[in-house]
């Protein structure tokens, strides 16, 4: 398995498109759709592959805090994560988690955020808080009556 960062050309875009159509097909995160192609593009992308093969991706993009919260300072850089995704059957061999790390080591913002919106939120938490070291700040529960 190989970790790095690709541009987004046409073929990286269609394998990321077809991954993400798979992921939507999973049924696993509350209203995600697959991406499109200016869903991805602006955004760097780190990808794992198999025999040249996607089978799993990060990809996100740097933005300014105008807002302070809590934890980050107002106007701090931040590489926001917009989405990470493994295929189902190569899960649970580190492949997400190496490139979570990998990223981390590229970007130079000094924090990395995310939201998600998964339907799975035991797993979800354990793998970002125990696995690849995010704290937690914040969530909206909801109940349907």
């Amino acid at each position: 398995m190989k970790i790095s960062e690709v541009k987004p050309d046409e073929m990286a875009i269609k394998q990321l498109i077809e991954l993400s159509e798979k992921w939507e097909a999973e049924e696993s995160c509350y209203g995600y759709r697959a991406n499109k192609k200016e869903d991805i593009t602006g955004n760097r992308i780190f990808v794992a592959e198999n025999d040249e093969k996607i089978i799993g991706y990060l990809f996100g993009h740097s933005e300014k805090r105008e807002n302070m919260c809590s934890v980050i300072p107002k106007d701090t850089a931040c590489f926001e994560v917009m989405e990470i995704f493994v295929e189902k059957e190569c899960r649970n061999k580190g492949i997400g988690k190496a490139l979570f790390k990998f990223m981390e080591n590229t970007v130079e913002e000094e924090y990395i955020t995310l939201c998600t919106a998964t339907k799975n939120h035991k797993a979800i938490l354990h793998f970002y808080i125990e696995e690849v070291g995010m704290n937690f700040h914040s969530a909206l529960l909801f109940k349907k009556k």
